[in-house]
Formats: structure tokens, C-alpha cells, sequence
């Protein structure tokens, strides 16, 4: 038995010193130590030795047993040392490598020429509204003075949600200065933008999703100057003192006289592009005067108020503000162009 023993001892300590992962390790404590192990087994035969042999052999075997728990022990430390070295290294971080300066984002350029007309008109003492781009035709039509019939209500150039034609994607943002009639107190002076949708095909001026910005004055004694002075001078706010504008006679349900404002173009000058179409103007917005019958339905006497309002395309006035010639740049997410802003 004494040579079993020491058979054991200098076979484990050998195997543990070879022992190169944690897995073997294991299986090695198993193999000697286990309830099925060789140092076990020996054990178990104690019974036969006589009264004599037993304490020397008692104490040979827990001698075995220590060695080889603490031969386990050691090389369980130094395979973990070994693989926290080998992970280190791996890892390792050379601190004196000058390091990669993360890339920041901007705003967008349309957020931009936003942010830029509500600081105008904040500064001129309107608030700034938001709503739902899901909207009542009621809203979207009936209570802006476009009847049944009115060609903007077509199902060819609106999105509605169902077969009566009531619920819809707001085709432009008028409805929130009707929401803000039925529920501000007089006199009010807001500015709503956000998205709208209409069935165009897109081109370098055009796209069925785009974002407005309209304005509403009301109070007493509004007339078409005060539209026209506060309009001027919102274009050159944004675009430079001297911007060149016109105004054209329009029709527009919602208001009466109406207009509709264009800016010089950007990209010719006035002498004609792609851009505007030949045309040498670019068309931002319609406005004028709030119709008497719609400030009735809003609960407003026309006979003692009057007021202005107009709509602006965001993504036209982005692209005056920073001379891009095509429309669908803003959309394409292409950080090459979007970089230069």
C-alpha cells in the first residue's frame, strides 16, 4: 500500500505540473480525489492492514491527499495569473497612441432655417404651437372655408384613413390656427410648424412628406401691411437685408384678399434655372387676410377683429437660406452634403 500511495502522489504531482487549462485541472482532482478516485480507493482498503500499519499508513495517505490539494491549489493560481496575463495583453492599450476624436452630429439644415424663424417670430411675440399630424377633415377643410368638392380634398391629393373621407394625414398645418381660434383668448399671435403630407411626385421642388410653418395674427385693426411689413421683414431676417421679394394676387379659401410670396432665386438670380423652373422665383408661401367666415366659425366677430395668416414651405426656405439646389438633398440623409452644414 505504502507503494501505491507514493505511486499516486509522484503520478498526480507530475500530471499537475503539466496541466496547461482550468478544465483539466478538474479532472485531474477527480481522477485522484473523487469518490471514485485512486487516493479513495486506496483508502478503502485500510481495513485490511493490521492495528499495526494502519496509523502509518493513515497518516502516508493524508500526507498524499495535502500534496496533491496543494499541488491543485498552486496550479489553479498560476493558470489563472497566466490567463489574467495572456487577456491583459490581448487588451492592451497603448496610452501613448493619440486617440480618435469622436465624430459629432449637427442639426439638419432645415432644423436650422426652423430654429432661425421661431427665434424671429418669438422675438416678434408670437407662441409656438404644436399638434397632431393626424387630423379631422373638419379641421383640415370644413372650418378653413374649403367645401365639399374644393380640389384639395381629392382623394388623388390627399391621404385619408378611411372611405368617408374624414379622418386624414393633415395636408398642411392651417388646422392648428383653427384649434388655436376655438381655444386662445384674444389676440392671438402663433406660429405652427411640423409635417404634412400630399400626394406629389417628387422632383427637386416637391415630395409628398415636407414640413410648413404657419403664422396667425389676429386682433384689432390688422390689415394686408401689417402681413406684408412682418413678412419682409422675416426674409431678411432670414436671408440678408436687401432680399428681394414679391408678392402676387392668389386665391386661397381660408383668406380673402389673398397672396402668394416668392424670393428671388438663389441659384440664378432671377435669370432662370432648374432650381425655380426658368422662372428666376422661388414661390415660399400664401397668406392673407383671415376670411370674416372663418373667424365666425371660430367664434370671433369679424366686424370687431381681423387678422392674417400665411403657410410656408420649410424645406423651400432651407434651401434659399442655404443655396441647395434640389429639394430631395434634404431627405437622402447623404452624409457628404449634410457634412457641409
Amino acid at each position: 500500500m505504502k507503494e501505491t500511495l507514493e505511486r499516486i502522489r509522484r503520478e498526480a504531482l507530475e500530471a499537475l505540473e503539466q496541466t496547461g487549462a482550468a478544465q483539466d485541472l478538474d479532472a485531474l482532482r477527480v481522477k485522484y480525489l473523487g469518490k471514485k478516485g485512486e487516493l479513495t480507493a486506496v483508502l478503502k482498503q485500510m481495513g485490511r492492514l493490521s492495528a499495526e500499519e494502519r496509523p502509518a499508513m493513515g497518516q502516508l495517505a493524508n500526507e498524499v491527499r495535502a500534496a496533491v490539494e496543494t499541488a491543485l491549489e498552486s496550479r489553479a493560481r498560476k493558470l489563472e495569473a497566466a490567463a489574467l496575463e495572456a487577456k491583459l495583453r490581448l487588451e492592451a492599450v497603448d496610452v501613448t497612441i493619440p486617440g480618435e476624436e469622436p465624430v459629432l452630429g449637427h442639426k439638419h439644415p432645415m432644423y436650422i432655417a426652423l430654429d432661425e424663424i421661431k427665434d424671429i417670430f418669438v422675438g416678434m411675440g408670437f407662441t409656438v404651437l404644436d399638434g397632431t399630424e393626424v387630423e379631422l377633415a373638419e379641421y383640415n377643410f370644413d372650418k378653413l372655408n374649403a367645401e365639399e368638392g374644393h380640389p384639395s380634398r381629392d382623394w388623388s391629393d390627399t391621404f385619408y384613413f378611411d372611405t368617408d373621407s374624414r379622418v386624414m394625414l393633415r395636408s398642411q398645418t392651417s388646422p392648428m390656427q383653427v384649434h388655436a381660434m376655438e381655444t386662445m383668448e384674444l389676440p392671438i399671435r402663433i406660429l405652427a410648424p411640423g409635417r404634412v403630407y400630399r400626394k406629389d411626385e417628387v422632383d427637386a421642388t416637391h415630395s409628398p412628406m415636407f414640413h410648413q410653418v404657419e403664422g396667425m395674427a389676429i386682433d384689432k385693426g390688422i390689415t394686408m401691411a401689417d402681413l406684408k411689413g412682418t413678412l419682409n421683414a422675416v426674409m431678411e431676417q432670414l436671408f440678408g437685408k436687401g432680399t428681394v421679394t414679391r408678392f402676387r394676387p392668389h386665391h386661397f379659401p381660408f383668406t380673402e384678399p389673398s397672396c402668394e410670396m416668392d424670393v428671388q432665386c438663389h441659384k440664378c438670380g432671377g435669370a432662370g434655372c432648374p432650381t425655380c423652373k426658368g422662372e428666376g422665383w422661388i414661390e415660399v408661401l400664401g397668406a392673407g387676410m383671415i376670411h370674416p367666415h372663418v373667424l365666425e366659425m371660430a367664434g370671433i366677430d369679424p366686424e370687431v377683429y381681423s387678422g392674417w395668416a400665411f403657410g410656408m414651405g420649410l424645406e423651400r426656405l432651407a434651401m434659399r437660406r442655404f443655396k441647395i439646389a434640389d429639394l430631395r438633398l434634404i431627405f437622402e440623409n447623404d452624409t457628404r452634403f449634410l457634412e457641409q452644414f
